[in-house]
């Protein structure tokens, strides 16, 4: 679903331009939109990276001071007009993580399954790899672009992030990109960035959630009863999937007006993308790989079913998992009536 690079430049000539990134940015998104802009900038093409939301994790927060990254909040976007380009990265229009601005959104970079069918692109360049980054990058390699060190730190950095360190979600391109990556990059700044994953005041978040991870034959869930930012979760969704008896995740919790949440799933059988698209399609909406994904659900559809929101939740998914034979699992249905469906609670 690739289109050539002088397509996208041939497009942008003439407009003022702004790179859009999901939501709450994490490294991937901020390193495919930095990555973005100075090869724009190499033919002339000046832009804003714009988005809503914080800059939320100590550690993405370094990044974008070391390589002194401009990102401009959509809140102090004050010139922006319905005649301007907007290229999404990292994220596509119509998704749950992406504020619709006033700007006309002509081109998307991504690496993420539509979920959200939207055919009036005039530049589309979607890929089912580990990460944005990996896109962003192959552009200069293709084109044979000089890359500044600033920018493949990033990228690489962005790139080992959304893989995990290559361990969900890696194609043989990030393997390549890895590759042309890594002798370009100041690795001691990577390692210097992964240091601080996990932040000293997010300890006792991390007790706390301990405490509520509810079992189901392998399927976790765990309401996060407190504050806690869109990066948190999914730190959290990952780190439940180090629990023996947990191969699926879901973690959640409340908004003002709904509930955010971040699935992960380390089973073949088991999308994480398109169960969390079906589980909230009635209640809000979600997407995203077949071993991570996230969504969002409206507070007054999932309290118009019950008041017991976690059991509401719950039973979402698990309605949806049961349709889905997999390993290791019994679903509810085939439950003999004299014997409960086990439900563990991790200590």
């Amino acid at each position: 679903m690739s289109q050539k690079l002088s397509e996208l430049i041939d497009l942008l000539k003439g407009h003022r331009v702004y790179i859009q990134t999901h939501n709450f940015p994490d490294p991937d998104a901020i390193a495919s939109a930095y990555g973005l802009q100075v090869l724009l900038g190499k033919f002339k093409i000046k832009t804003v990276i714009c988005h809503h939301g914080n800059i939320e994790r100590a550690m993405t927060a370094n990044m974008v001071s070391e390589f002194q990254i401009d990102m401009t909040a959509d809140s102090e976007l004050k010139y922006m007009t319905s005649e301007d380009y907007i290229i999404t990265v990292d994220s596509q229009k119509g998704n749950a993580n992406i504020l619709d601005l006033i700007g006309n959104e002509v081109a998307v970079i991504d690496h993420h399954p539509v979920f959200c069918v939207v055919d009036d692109y005039k530049y589309r360049d979607i890929r089912m790899v580990g990460s944005c980054s990996t896109i962003i990058a192959d552009y200069y390699r293709q084109y044979k672009i000089d890359m500044p060190s600033s920018v493949a730190t990033a990228l690489l950095y962005g790139l080992k992030c959304d893989t995990r360190d290559f361990t969900r979600g890696v194609t043989q391109l990030d393997v390549d990109i890895y590759s042309y990556l890594f002798p370009k990059a100041d690795n001691r700044l990577i390692r210097h960035f992964q240091s601080g994953e996990i932040e000293y005041n997010e300890l006792n978040a991390f007790v706390d959630s301990m405490r509520n991870i509810e079992v189901y034959d392998g399927v976790a869930f765990a309401f996060l009863n407190f504050y806690c930012t869109d990066a948190f979760i999914a730190t959290i969704s990952d780190f439940i999937l180090n629990v023996d008896v947990v191969n699926f995740s879901v973690v959640y919790t409340r908004r003002n007006d709904g509930f955010k949440f971040s699935v992960r799933s380390e089973i073949e059988e088991l999308n994480a993308g398109q169960i969390v698209s079906d589980a909230l399609k009635d209640v809000g909406s979600g997407g995203g790989h077949k071993s991570m994904a996230g969504g969002y659900a409206s507070e007054s559809k999932i309290l118009d079913i019950s008041i017991d929101y976690n059991k509401v939740i719950q039973n979402l998914f698990l309605n949806i998992i049961d349709t889905i034979p997999h390993r290791g699992y019994t679903p509810r249905n085939e439950v003999p009536e004299d014997v409960e469906v086990k439900v563990e609670k991790v200590d």
